[in-house]
């Protein structure tokens, strides 16, 4: 398509000027925090359901696997962030790989993940409070609302101030998540994994897949939360020093963090108490230190870290969605005003609007797990066509400067594309309805591009000029 049909508010001289972040607010070790910001609430709830779907056997097959697809991810994250160091990140990649309906398609499918996360989890938040008899507060529209309120506040205070915070709550998290695993290593047993009864009319079911191989496939949006937001890590490529060199290395380091927690939390937890005994608990991790229902002083830490977690996993989505949803607008692809950042060069309307409809959805419905699967669903068409990104510019063009290169190449983003494509399937397992509601919201999105907005992309816009550029030297080749 021609960036001629842009409007004439692309032509003006201080468009940019009234969109940009601050640069050079986070280091290598601040973006490795965010990557694991993101995900750690996972590892206190919510992977537990799988064991209900697959057993002991078939969610640590899932997780092997889903852990497989996000690290090949990664890795061609990290070449491409490299490459296109802008806040749009998956959206920006995209862009310039499969066109503009490519980056307004991933770009879309990462805004749903980001922004039904949040609601998601701001109810899980609402659940501990109330389990730990804070005050009388129970889980209801005021916790919801001061959580977004006051964590939208820290980043419209700055977005170095606020990275630092979710840095401090992370490792809170992570502590306690070793201290877990310390405190229920007296307890474990290998027999307790696989204790889930065998339902014998599942093809290939055994003790370790009572529900059968399909089970495994069935386990796999679960195995997912061990790892389910990692990928925004590029998103603070405008705020970041040295980000060709420092996004990979941030990338790298907050998976293998991940991968580590995963492993120890899984099996500490399942083999004190038992898979059975956690498979539907809201707080596993709790449960798994209490055999006899009693509270002790380390289920308390725990049951109080694992808040912390919720914390840091809703402060460092609410970022992330704010930045793509920045991104997006500031190239045209959603209106332009969303992109006005403020005088501390925080986006706010980037983050009161998605702030506002996730508080509306989980003060509105209530369901945190039906969200939550429709954040996965976003998640997995995103993963697949960042990894056709990464592929169809190493075909495309291979004599690109690339800061860093992919270990196996396409082979890797080859591998999470096809697992990408099974997770996206799977959803359709766990939740027919959550995944027809994404669909919905997604075909909505894609007639309003259709019809408007496609029209209008902004030319200046950072992501739009890497692909301008990329068309111009491509028709000088041709020439």
């Amino acid at each position: 398509m021609s960036l001629k049909a842009t409007d004439t508010a692309d032509a003006a001289d201080d468009y940019l000027e009234r969109r940009t972040l601050r640069r050079g607010s986070a280091g290598w070790v601040l973006l490795a925090g965010l990557g694991v910001a993101y995900v750690v609430s996972g590892d206190y709830s919510g992977w537990n359901l799988g064991l209900e779907k697959g057993g002991f056997g078939g969610l640590a097959i899932a997780t092997v696997l889903m852990g497989t697809m996000y690290a090949c991810m990664v890795f061609a994250l990290a070449e491409l962030s490299a490459i296109l160091p802008t806040a749009g990140g998956g959206y920006g990649f995209a862009r310039r790989a499969l066109g503009p309906w490519g980056g307004f398609l991933t770009g879309t499918a990462i805004l749903i993940e980001y922004v039904l996360a949040p609601a998601a989890i701001v109810i899980f938040i609402g659940e501990y409070v109330k389990s730990l008899g804070l005050f009388g507060i129970t889980s209801s529209w005021p916790v919801y609302l001061f959580c977004f309120a006051f964590f939208i506040g820290i980043h419209l205070w700055g977005v170095g101030e606020a990275l630092i915070a979710s840095f401090v709550v992370t490792g809170i998290a992570v502590l306690a998540l070793i201290v877990f695993a310390l405190g229920a290593l007296p307890d474990f047993s290998v027999s307790a994994l696989d204790d889930i009864p065998v339902d014998t009319s599942a093809f290939g079911a055994s003790s370790w897949l009572p529900m059968g191989l399909l089970g495994i496939w069935a386990a796999f949006p679960f195995g997912m939360w061990f790892f389910l937001g990692v990928e925004g890590v590029p998103l603070a490529a405008e705020e970041t020093r040295d980000p060709a060199r420092t996004l990979p290395k941030a990338i790298r380091w907050s998976m293998g963090v991940l991968v580590v927690l995963a492993v120890i939390t899984f099996f500490a937890a399942a083999g004190a108490r038992g898979s059975a005994a956690i498979q539907d608990a809201g707080n596993p991790l709790v449960e798994a230190l209490q055999p006899d229902g009693k509270a002790t002083a380390l289920s308390r830490f725990v049951n109080y870290a694992g808040l912390a977690g919720l914390v840091a996993s809703f402060f460092s989505l609410i970022y992330a969605g704010s930045r793509q949803l920045f991104a997006l607008s500031r190239a045209g692809y959603l209106p332009r005003v969303l992109s006005l950042t403020s005088g501390r060069k925080a986006p706010y309307l980037g983050l009161l609007v998605p702030g506002t409809i996730g508080f509306a959805l989980a003060a509105g419905t209530g369901d945190g797990g039906r969200m939550l699967n429709i954040a996965v669903f976003g998640a997995t068409i995103s993963y697949a066509l960042m990894s056709l990104s990464h592929i169809v510019l190493r075909r495309r063009e291979p004599g690109l400067e690339r800061p860093y290169r992919t270990p196996g190449g396409i082979v890797t983003s080859s591998v999470a594309l096809v697992l990408a494509c099974s997770a996206l399937v799977a959803t359709f397992l766990v939740d027919v309805t959550a995944a027809f509601i994404a669909l919905g919201v997604y075909a909505a999105a894609a007639a309003y591009f259709g019809l408007y907005s496609r029209k209008h992309l902004v030319a200046k816009a950072p992501e739009e000029e890497f692909a301008a550029l990329a068309a111009a030297e491509a028709e000088l080749e041709r020439d």
